[in-house]
């Protein structure tokens, strides 16, 4: 069932990816892992679709969700990098329109660290308008943020995207999904896109609905028992409670970040070719795991951008309970850091960035221990982070370099 090839080093890559098989947990899925420059895990295996038994080849992509958003912060810090704009400046110097409602004081560095305030859109916005980044930026600057920019954090689940965009899109005349192919994925060989063409869209995976963990698979308080279907008592004020209280109100701030525009209301939800093609910048990313590990190694190597513009950029801007989320989330420019909805083993914890997708896919590269790691499934988990069948295969990645 599991084809590709493993360094003898890191056979607990393969174990844990096998085990997830076995253990009923995958439809289809990939795993890749870089030691430096040597691609030390590519494996892949089961079904790429369910309906038609397809099976998972060496060049299957999949959407990876939210793992976009480190991709487009990354083009944004190349911009910086090469001087299109300060980061530490007014957004208003080069968007004037977005001081409107109170936001004159944001900078770029609060859109690309979840500070900006503007975790939800202001009203319902059907999926084919989303499609246009420009009518979107025009959305998100009108509109009064949740909270002073710079004052706290939530996560921006999809407006991320748009207000990360904006700076690539003011700042080089192109869209995101333009820049990463004509700046990034394109001149390296990366079979990396947001916004899939047709032919890759071909061979994309479909996703495919997941087991109901209960739990979240968190292994937390006021899941399943265990024992029967009972729930266990949870703690009001514990965190993933309010979470939790938060996804029963419908027009709690949560929903509002997580539901608009409301993609399950597209026929085939994110398997339309329409949202494969649109390519938003917060969640569009169609990739192999191959791929997605190979930007993490390029971006450690220096060849994307700078390692002093990384390092700058990895650097903890936010840390603590999520005001969207509620749990404690923590990012840099673009990326997450390990945190509760950025599960790394205890090696990874200082020196590890990335980003957690939908569902359980994961990217991940780590200063110090030069691992860059990609784990794309499409049977979706309903884990709250990256999840424990990755989480997984990161311990079994840091354990194999020792």
């Amino acid at each position: 069932m599991i084809e590709g090839h493993c360094d003898p080093a890191f056979e607990a890559v393969r174990t844990a990816f096998t085990d997830g098989f076995e253990r009923g947990e995958e439809s289809g899925a990939a795993v890749a892992v870089y030691a430096g420059d040597r691609l030390v895990v590519d494996l892949w295996g089961g079904v790429a679709d369910r309906r038609t038994g397809r099976p998972w080849l060496h060049d299957t992509p999949c959407l990876a969700f939210s793992c976009t958003k480190a991709v487009t912060g990354t083009a944004a810090l190349l911009l910086a990098e090469r001087g299109a704009y300060d980061l530490n400046g007014p957004v208003t110097s080069w968007w004037p329109e977005f001081g409107a409602g109170g936001k004159d004081s944001a900078t770029a560095e609060h859109l690309l660290s979840h500070q900006a305030g503007l975790p939800a859109l202001g009203r319902p916005v059907p999926a084919a308008e989303a499609h246009d980044p420009a009518a979107m930026a025009a959305l998100l600057a009108s509109q009064e943020p949740e909270w002073k920019p710079g004052t706290g954090h939530g996560y921006h689940a999809l407006t991320y995207g748009w207000l990360a965009g904006e700076i690539v899109r003011r700042h080089s005349g192109r869209t995101v999904g333009e820049f990463v192919r004509e700046e990034i994925a394109g001149p390296r060989g990366l079979d990396l896109h947001v916004g899939a063409p047709d032919d890759v869209i071909e061979r994309t995976a479909r996703l495919t609905a997941g087991r109901r963990t209960g739990n979240g698979g968190t292994g937390r308080r006021g899941g399943r028992s265990g024992t029967g279907d009972t729930p266990l008592p949870m703690d009001p004020e514990d965190p993933l409670a309010k979470m939790m209280a938060g996804f029963a109100e419908p027009d709690s701030l949560i929903n509002r970040t997580f539901g608009n525009p409301a993609i399950t209301a597209v026929a085939g939800g994110n398997n339309n070719p329409e949202m494969l093609r649109a390519g938003w910048p917060a969640l569009g990313i169609v990739t192999t795991a191959r791929a997605l590990a190979g930007f993490y190694r390029d971006l450690l190597a220096g060849r994307i951008i700078g390692r002093t513009t990384l390092r700058d950029a990895v650097a903890r801007r936010v840390a603590g309970p999520d005001r969207v989320m509620y749990i404690d989330s923590s990012f840099g420019l673009g990326f997450m850091r390990p945190s509760l909805v950025f599960l790394t083993p205890a090696a990874g914890w200082e020196s590890a960035f990335g980003h957690t997708g939908l569902g359980g896919s994961i990217s991940l590269g780590d200063i110090e221990n030069g691992l860059a790691v990609a784990y794309i499934p499409n049977r979706m988990g309903d884990e709250i982070s990256g999840g424990v069948r990755a989480f997984r295969l990161l311990e079994a990645a840091y354990a194999s370099v020792g």
